[in-house]
């Protein structure tokens, strides 16, 4: 059991019969009344975000969760396979557990959140950051090297399509943010 005052980003709590973790919170002390805790929390196992208001003091039951290191493998009809890293155990995810699932590439290492009181795997998260070369792209146009507000679509390693500056050329490999699905930088080798 915790209480308010343990609160901090990252924290698992059981809530309403769901595991969150808390994403941001906020200790308000008003002139007037009692405090509380203003919290966004996301749900471990539909991914959804909520806002809550916790009055202060009270007390929640903080989740066991695990983070173990996996790679993924392969995808197919049913779902997607990821290798344990130091077991070499395999297990196979559905895609709402997998955040932009669609980044994932062959012998990458994603992290995967396990319930530790019931061993269920909650959900996967990918780094941060993936390296990935543009298969294929529009030509750009000589003279606009330096713009990085114009931009146009490029069809990555693993099929998913982002905008890219207009600079980017195919063949070259791109840095892209795993939760928004944005490109970052071109990576030079």
């Amino acid at each position: 059991m915790a209480t308010t005052a343990d609160f901090r980003n990252g924290l698992c709590i059981e809530y309403n019969n769901d595991l969150f973790t808390i994403v941001q919170f906020q200790h308000v002390k008003p002139g007037k009344g009692s405090a509380f805790v203003r919290t966004k929390l996301k749900s471990l196992t539909t991914g959804r975000v909520i806002e809550n208001t916790f009055n202060a003091g009270i007390k929640v039951t903080v989740a066991r969760v695990e983070r173990r290191p996996y790679q993924f493998l392969y995808s197919d009809d049913t779902g997607y396979h990821f290798m344990h890293l130091e077991t070499y155990e395999q297990i196979a995810l559905e895609a709402p557990m997998i955040e932009n699932p669609e980044l994932l590439k062959e012998g990458q290492e994603v992290e995967i959140v396990y319930h530790a009181d019931t061993e269920t795997p909650l959900s996967c998260d990918l780094p941060p950051f993936v390296i990935m070369e543009v298969t294929y792209t529009e030509p750009g146009v000589k003279g606009d090297t330096t713009s990085t507000t114009v931009t146009k679509s490029a069809t990555i390693e693993t099929g998913t399509t982002i905008n890219v500056p207009i600079f980017i050329n195919e063949g070259e490999k791109i840095k892209v943010d795993t939760r928004t699905k944005e490109y970052v930088e071109r990576v030079k080798e």
